[in-house]
């Protein structure tokens, strides 16, 4: 596990990579492409595990709101960009956009040593938008995912999900191509708040 440490972005200090990108830019928010044959998945269904997905991560508190407007070059199967939300590598939440079968769909995947997915059909029920906001909301034992289209404030939940009470745990953007040679994805902007 590569790690490049102690980047300043978005306002923040501390932002640390898992799994670097070979190609990334800080200006004007975070511009990245996800190296081909990555992603965050462990186990279910596919009988794989895979850590290699790339994330700009920063640790958070017990209680928190991270936000993040970002836009995608959707192209080939599963390329996806968002959030996530990690303790190690197998105690992880991940969310926001994924390409299947030629859609985008509003994913998140929460994994306790195994991974579950579910996901909305963006544009089946928002219309074709150039951008999504997605939110995770930590407080307690439960993490709330809510999201909006072309930048407005999150209000509609994508899922409800437990995460363990006062673990100390990074968040930030992430990206991944599992099947695709290069994602590019842009994130302009990203909040947050503590409580």
């Amino acid at each position: 596990m590569e790690r490049v440490e102690d980047q300043t972005l978005f306002g923040f200090q501390g932002w640390r990579w898992l799994n670097p990108p070979e190609n990334w830019l800080s200006y004007a928010g975070l511009t990245a492409t996800a190296d081909g044959g990555t992603d965050f998945w462990r186990t279910t269904h596919y009988g794989f595990v895979r850590d290699t997905g790339h994330a700009l991560l920063r640790p958070v508190g017990a209680e928190f709101r991270l936000t993040t407007r970002f836009f995608g070059d959707y192209r080939e199967q599963y390329d996806q960009a968002g959030l996530l939300l990690r303790i190690d590598e197998a105690n992880w939440i991940k969310t926001g956009i994924e390409y299947v079968d030629g859609e985008q769909l509003l994913s998140a995947v929460v994994t306790r040593d195994v991974s579950d997915w579910n996901v909305v059909p963006l544009q089946a029920v928002h219309g074709d938008v150039e951008s999504v906001t997605i939110e995770m909301h930590r407080s307690g034992d439960t993490v709330t995912i809510r999201y909006a289209p072309e930048g407005e404030e999150p209000r509609t939940v994508l899922r409800l999900a437990y995460f363990p009470p006062d673990v100390d745990a990074e968040a930030g953007p992430m990206c991944a191509s599992p099947d695709g040679s290069g994602f590019p994805v842009r994130f302009s902007d990203l909040t947050y708040a503590e409580g």
